[in-house]
């Protein structure tokens, strides 16, 4: 099966994390032109987006951007989204020269604190409106 191409990156993320949440939230209110729609990797949409491209869950287990017909994983989602957003938050995507494997090494330490960091999220929790509209 080929991926589809979408015209928007779509944000996939672990909605059971604080942490990511809140990265949503930052990436969502930097984004004024709507460009990101996104979904917590445990919904059968993200799901089904991830099937697209041969992918669960378990097998990413990281921030996810799919952006023309593309999957991106780890540092390497993070900073695709970053170059999208206002300065000074797209200068961040420099850090694309740097090694992907040294940039891996730096997301895995900040995942493996992130419950740490912002605690576990409130699944309950209704998302603000800026992003309840832009969720797949």
């Amino acid at each position: 099966m080929v991926p589809t191409a979408r015209p928007h990156g779509i944000v996939l993320f672990d909605g059971t994390c604080a942490f990511c949440e809140r990265s949503v939230t930052f990436i969502a209110t930097r984004d004024p032109g709507g460009y990101f729609r996104f979904g917590a990797s445990q919904t059968p949409a993200a799901q089904a987006v991830l099937a697209e491209f041969g992918e669960t869950r378990e097998s990413t287990r990281s921030i996810i951007l799919i952006e023309d017909g593309q999957l991106y994983r780890k540092s390497t989602a993070v900073l695709r989204i970053a170059r999208r957003l206002p300065l000074p938050w797209s200068l961040a995507a420099a850090a694309l020269l740097i090694p992907r494997p040294l940039r891996d090494a730096a997301y895995a330490v900040v995942a493996a604190v992130r419950h740490r960091l912002a605690g576990r999220s409130n699944a309950c929790e209704i998302p603000p409106p800026e992003i309840r509209e832009r969720l797949i």
